[in-house]
This record gives structure tokens, C-alpha cells and sequence, in this order.
């Protein structure tokens, strides 16, 4: 199953991009073995629309345009549930063992996802209560990908 990132916002060249960068190199390396391929991140602008709703509604209209067809849609989302790790791998293998072709996870811009979006969503998934910075939020996604495949491999990464 490939896995992709999609999310509004460019994640600037510096600590932040480095660390998520790590992650993924970590998760494209050891991935395959388990039957989970890293499909890459696609970037999208903030919308430009004066008001929140056509922002969101032209963003979701961008990553909407990127998604896989047939891929699960995964939503990060703070109104989402939160998962514990092993919770977070055990969807993504179930995902894999279904026969799903991609999981495409989303990271919304500064106002969120457009609803559209979070209704086409198999799963909204929060990172806690707390809002977080799209910078954040694409590191913390990006080890728990890795830490999943750690998980599911029996890695004692996951440990740690």
C-alpha cells in the first residue's frame, strides 16, 4: 500500500523540513519489507479567498485534484479521535491487508480542512487536543509513520 502526505502549506527548507525529511527516509527504507511503499508529500498554497469557507473550500479543491483514486483518506484533523501508536499501525496494516491500494493523509492549512473533505475521510485522526502548527503536525505525522512500520516489523524503535 503506498502511503502519501497530502497538506496545505509549503514546509520551508530548515530544522523542521530536515526532521520530517528524516522520518520519511526512515519510513521509504523500511516500508517495503512490511508492504507499506512511501508515495511522497504533495504540497498545496494556502487558498486566497477573502473569507474562511472559500479558502478552505479552494484548498480542498487542490488536494482534492492530488488524491489517488480509491486511496483510504486519512484526516488530521483536532475534532478527530486520538490513536496510541500501536493503534495508528494496526490501521495502516489492517488498510495494507484489505487490499487497499493508498492511503492519502491529509494536513489542512490554518483554518482546517473544508468539510467536504472531512466527510470523505474513512478516519479523522487528532494528535491530541491541542492545536498544533502545520510544521509540527507534519513531523509528528511523519515519525509515526516510521513508527508504525518499527512497530509492525517488531523493531525495538518503537520502544523508545
Amino acid at each position: 500500500m503506498r502511503i502519501e502526505i497530502h497538506a496545505v502549506r509549503r514546509l520551508k527548507a530548515g530544522p523542521e523540513r530536515e526532521l520530517a525529511m528524516r522520518y520519511l527516509d526512515r519510513l521509504a527504507k523500511t516500508g517495503p519489507q512490511l508492504g507499506l511503499e512511501f508515495g511522497g508529500v504533495s504540497e498545496h498554497a494556502e487558498g486566497r479567498a477573502a473569507n474562511t469557507a472559500q479558502r478552505k473550500r479552494e484548498e480542498a479543491q487542490k488536494l482534492s485534484a492530488q488524491l489517488p483514486q480509491g486511496a483510504a483518506l486519512i484526516a488530521l484533523d483536532e475534532g478527530g479521535r486520538p490513536m496510541d501508536s500501536e493503534s495508528f499501525a494496526g490501521m495502516l496494516a489492517a488498510m495494507r491487508d484489505e487490499g487497499r491500494s493508498a492511503a492519502a493523509f491529509l494536513i489542512g492549512g490554518p483554518d482546517g480542512l473544508d468539510q467536504s473533505l472531512l466527510d470523505a475521510a474513512e478516519r479523522r485522526i487528532a494528535f491530541g487536543a491541542m492545536t498544533w502548527p502545520h510544521q509540527i503536525v507534519r513531523i509528528m505525522l511523519a515519525e509515526q509513520l516510521y513508527r508504525a512500520v518499527t512497530i509492525l516489523s517488531g523493531h525495538p524503535y518503537h520502544r523508545a
